[in-house]
């Protein structure tokens, strides 16, 4: 059976599709601005902090405002949520459009840190795109095809990662980092025409959802007490945290390894590959769905792509690296939609936003932690360790060598160390390997039925386990 047949095309799914496609064109947008501006920084300057850095603010407000956002995308209609975010992250890219253009007619000099508060604005509206996306997954997909519908999502982030690089390489060889910028412009038009042509259903109150109802605090307080409450959540948030914290660190690390031995251009291609490795791994879960036992599947792809990691440091060898990098991809979504379904399962439907949400800024926490420490791991630490004369190079420079990029293919070592760790823990944590068992699923098998409004429906009777949706 296909994947189109397993998601049966159901009024509720055609609004899964067109918002799926809607996002996966902004995706692709956002992935040329990423592209463009992370290599010209680094390019111009040379360093992974700077590099680095810019990451940093992409992530951290989303930390400070998660919470928030979570909160509010409960109480809104989580369709104008969404625009919300399309709109602002719009507005944002024509900032950079605009300051882009005014360099480049010599109108003043532009430096890394000019690009740091746009993309923080960004970043600001960011928050609400994501919370409000996986929490209306739950109100238009059915309960057993959560993992496919989640592995969509992978698929649009495979596909960006493939054709974003490709596309972004061949507009700045052209016409410069501004058709990147034109281009990204227009994708957000796609999505937010895609998000007027639909509409949500209402999400059914639940007693845990009305618990915490008033100030905004008191239901901000909520998600993190529906959190902490369960032992078994808490247990995967920290398993999640240790993975995405490798998983950051390696996205942040290819960029300079790479360009250590090679050129831009040839980054290019091999970020693609790595793009057809993540595409491929998001197809392959949406046609199988998920192990049937999640857990089973999420620990095993998490130790494969630990494994991965060794084949990155041998020697600064495209073809090696390539090939890496499109396995270590491929693991990711089995091991990310996996997680996103337990999520979604054992979260009530008007509890999604706020639970969500506070799940999101604990794990965004990790993504500027990353962001902070790359730099000096590389620049500081490891790579002067792996110079000619450096600490490690008469030990671990026998065997991957000395010189740039010697000092990151190091830190892959310990990463790929670090991440089979993370997978025996979870494994032997009883909270998280018991969770099914100890903590019942919060959804229903069916979702609602469409509405043309999303405001949350009052409950007949408050009940225990709260229904979904």
């Amino acid at each position: 059976m296909s994947l189109a047949q397993r998601l049966t095309i159901t009024q509720p799914m055609r609004v899964f599709w067109i918002t799926w496609f809607g996002q996966l064109i902004s995706i692709l947008g956002s992935g040329l601005t990423a592209f463009g501006v992370g290599a010209k920084i680094f390019l111009d300057t040379r360093s992974t902090t700077q590099f680095a850095l810019l990451s940093f603010f992409a992530f951290a407000p989303m930390v400070v405002l998660s919470p928030i956002a979570g909160t509010l995308i409960d109480r809104w209609d989580r369709r104008r949520a969404m625009l919300l975010a399309d709109l602002g992250n719009g507005f944002t890219t024509m900032l950079i459009f605009a300051m882009v253009l005014a360099s480049n007619k010599g109108l003043f000099e532009l430096k890394a840190w000019h690009f740091y508060l746009p993309v923080s604005l960004g970043a600001c509206f960011g928050a609400f795109r994501w919370p409000a996306f996986f929490a209306t997954v739950t109100l238009i997909v059915p309960k057993q095809h959560l993992g496919r519908a989640n592995a969509m999502g992978e698929v649009a982030s495979g596909a960006s990662q493939i054709l974003s690089p490709i596309i972004a390489g061949a507009l700045i060889e052209r016409v410069g980092l501004v058709g990147v910028l034109s281009v990204d412009v227009c994708s957000f038009l796609v999505a937010v025409t895609t998000l007027l042509m639909v509409r949500f259903p209402r999400p059914t109150a639940s007693s845990e959802g009305q618990q915490g109802k008033g100030s905004l605090l008191a239901e901000m307080k909520q998600g993190w007490t529906f959190i902490s409450s369960r032992k078994g959540l808490v247990a995967l948030l920290s398993f999640t945290a240790v993975a995405v914290l490798c998983m950051d660190l390696v996205v942040l690390l290819i960029t300079p390894l790479v360009l250590a031995f090679t050129d831009i251009s040839t980054l290019g291609v091999i970020a693609s590959i790595a793009g057809v490795g993540a595409l491929l791994g998001a197809v392959c879960m949406g046609i199988w769905g998920g192990a049937k036992n999640q857990l089973h599947g999420i620990l095993g792809f998490h130790a494969l792509s630990g494994l991965v990691l060794f084949m990155a440091a041998p020697a600064p060898s495209v073809p090696l690296v390539a090939t890496a990098a499109a396995l270590y991809l491929f693991t990711m979504p089995p091991v990310m939609a996996g997680i996103q379904s337990i999520w979604q399962r054992k979260i009530p439907a008007d509890l999604q936003g706020r639970a969500a949400a506070v799940k999101r800024m604990l794990i965004l926490c990790v993504s500027p932690f990353a962001s902070l420490i790359a730099g000096p791991l590389a620049d500081d630490l490891f790579e002067p360790a792996m110079r000619e004369g450096g600490v490690l190079a008469s030990t671990m420079g026998r065997l991957l060598g000395v010189g740039p990029g010697r000092g990151i293919a190091v830190i892959f070592i310990v990463l790929a160390v670090l991440t089979l760790i993370n997978v025996v823990a979870g494994w032997l944590n009883p909270r998280l390997r018991n969770m099914d068992k100890e903590l019942p699923d919060a959804l229903p098998d069916a979702p609602p039925a469409p509405a043309d409004t999303a405001t949350p429906t009052p409950p007949t009777a408050p009940t225990a386990g709260a229904s979904a949706s």
